[in-house]
């Protein structure tokens, strides 16, 4: 599991969560799917304020000051 991407570990969360509430799985299978999403969700906490402290380094002006200013997105072309 050390090498899934964001959003990998986040496409198996969602897939964990989904086989969770289905209510289906035997419950010793429950418990280590549980566990599988407890530690994908500390990895994509992990990745997100990784990503957070990689912003506010970007952000910093000449003088290191940081600064905030509205994100505005444009989506790029139509889709």
């Amino acid at each position: 599991m050390t090498d899934l991407k964001f959003e990998d570990s986040l496409a198996r969360l969602e897939q964990i969560v989904s086989q969770l509430e289905s209510g289906h799985l035997p419950l010793e299978e429950s418990l280590k799917s549980f566990e599988e999403g407890i530690a994908l969700a500390r990895r994509c906490a992990k990745y997100l304020e990784d990503a957070e402290k990689r912003i506010e380094i970007l952000a910093k002006d000449a003088q290191g000051a940081l600064g905030t200013k509205p994100f505005s997105w444009e989506p790029e072309g139509d889709a």
